[in-house]
């Protein structure tokens, strides 16, 4: 799985922010270098920051202007950063191919979690997501990925000897559905992980899908982090509208490879969390959490409700308070450990559903979205309707 160092032809820097190892090992040989430079080089790059190889005081002078001939350390450029009235802060990266994307810090008291993208817009095109809407172009590599916890910590100090470690906690939420872009997104969570880089926890470290059951089964083979399921309804006739990968494979066949995921783990006592967008008269009805409860009586969760987070391609309303508390109190009183995400950064887009950057759509969903929707052709918000 660890991403390999390749050097082709003699003018191309190969990129080591992403790099695992196993990866700096395989490029160290491959120059005539010893392989525990690796290690070296590592803990510059992920522990300290490092951005060039003259800070690099350990290593020979020879061997630090051959790496400025044959390598490089290059994370996505900041374009703008974005600090919230509530604390948080959004990063917009310019990546290759003219595209952007977001990442997101959110401090919660002595915890602070980065929300992480791990594509350039997304293909599943959910129904209540700001993403959706912007198409899809590619993948992020794994330099891009661990690059925005790169950024994010050095702009923090995190990376420097005695700095403040505000990074506590890694969620693979952000822009794209990670299980689609498997290797990249499993290289950079390992690089997290790795004590000689940023040293989370795999308790810290979350990815969430919505659902791409194949991949999901594949997982638990190469990486033990935590797992969340973008679920969002109860039922597979609401599921398909707002979520469409559950056409293809629905909430039973998900649930299942959950389940499968968290039982091959070492400490298999863990929870699944369950992510329920709540959406104003869509999916928020008592009869929706009772029946949520139902869905999941045997299977071991943890169930997070998320305020639904207006964006402009959206006719969705935010749920009122009222049907948030009705809908926790149905699931609390079923036994769930039910918790309410607070919306942060919605001063500035970053809450929840709100991340959408700048993608050059090469499915050109967003044109063809507006053409249907002009045409009538688009469905209508949806709106429940008692049976």
């Amino acid at each position: 799985m660890a991403e390999r160092a390749e050097i082709v032809e003699p003018q191309t820097r190969v990129n080591l922010l992403g790099l695992s190892q196993a990866g700096l090992e395989d490029f160290f040989a491959q120059i005539g270098e010893k392989r525990f430079r690796a290690v070296q080089v590592l803990k510059w790059i992920h522990q300290m920051g490092a951005d060039n190889f003259d800070a690099m005081t350990n290593i020979s002078k020879n061997l630090r202007a051959k790496l400025q001939q044959v390598a490089q350390i290059k994370a996505p450029q900041v374009l703008q950063q974005l600090d919230s009235a509530d604390g948080t802060r959004k990063f917009l990266l310019q990546v290759a191919g003219g595209n952007a994307i977001e990442t997101v810090f959110i401090p919660d008291g002595e915890r602070g979690t980065l929300c992480v993208s791990s594509q350039v817009g997304c293909s599943l095109d959910c129904s209540f997501c700001a993403t959706g809407k912007q198409g899809f172009n590619r993948d992020l590599s794994a330099a891009e990925i661990i690059g925005q916890v790169w950024i994010a910590a050095r702009s923090f100090g995190q990376l420097r000897a005695g700095g403040p470690r505000r990074i506590t906690n890694v969620v693979m939420m952000g822009m794209g559905e990670p299980l689609l872009n498997f290797d990249n997104v499993v290289d950079a969570m390992n690089l997290m992980m790795h004590d000689n880089c940023y040293g989370i926890s795999k308790r810290r470290v979350t990815l969430s899908t919505s659902g791409v059951v194949p991949a999901l089964d594949r997982l638990g083979a190469v990486t033990d982090v935590c797992l969340a399921i973008s679920l969002h309804a109860p039922n597979d006739e609401l599921r398909n509208q707002l979520v469409p990968i559950n056409r293809k494979y629905p909430i039973a066949m998900l649930l299942q490879s959950a389940q499968r995921y968290i039982e091959g783990l070492p400490d298999n006592h863990r929870k699944i969390t369950i992510e329920y967008t709540l959406i104003d008269q869509v999916n928020d009805r008592p009869q929706h959490a009772r029946e949520l409860a139902q869905l999941l009586k045997h299977v071991p969760v943890k169930i997070n409700l998320i305020p639904f987070n207006p964006f402009a391609q959206s006719d969705y309303r935010r749920v009122s308070n009222t049907a948030l508390r009705n809908f926790q109190s149905i699931l609390m009183q079923a036994g769930f450990t039910t918790t309410v995400r607070t919306t942060r950064g919605d001063d500035i887009d970053a809450a929840c559903g709100q991340l959408a950057g700048s993608v050059n759509d090469r499915t050109r969903r967003s044109e063809r979205y507006r053409a249907r929707a002009a045409a009538g052709l688009e469905p209508q918000p949806l709106r429940f309707v008692a049976r």
